[in-house]
């Protein structure tokens, strides 16, 4: 059973910068995609970054690339979500989702596996 625990939300002034971790269980980490994906309330959940299994390849979104960096450190199973020049739009729940069967993955739909979620609220 993979288990995935976030961690690192918070509430900053917008402008500000947080750094979202999540650390995987279980022996899939070091050969899948894995992604965090957020939703706020009344919005469908988005995806924000996806990094492969290796690290090598990334997705961001429009509405975040150029501030946020994904990464992952395969040897502590952990991927990473940094955020910078944060907006107050990037307010939702953040989740963390491992893929079961795709090395490299952008879709929701592709994931198998998720995190509780961990919220970020940005201040104006």
């Amino acid at each position: 059973q993979v288990q995935l625990v976030e961690s690192g939300g918070g509430l900053v002034q917008a402008g500000g910068s947080l750094r979202l971790s999540c650390t995987a269980s279980g022996r899939i980490f070091n050969t899948n995609a894995m992604g965090w994906f957020r939703q706020s309330p009344g919005k469908e959940r988005e995806t924000v970054a996806t990094i492969n299994y290796s690290g090598g390849s990334t997705y961001y979104t429009d509405s975040v690339r150029g501030r946020f960096t994904i990464s992952r450190d395969n040897a502590k199973n952990t991927v990473y979500l940094q955020m910078n020049s944060l907006k107050p739009e990037d307010t939702a729940v953040y989740y963390c989702a491992a893929s079961a069967g795709w090395a490299e993955a952008r879709l929701s739909s592709q994931y198998n596996y998720w995190g509780q979620g961990t919220q970020v609220t940005v201040a104006s």
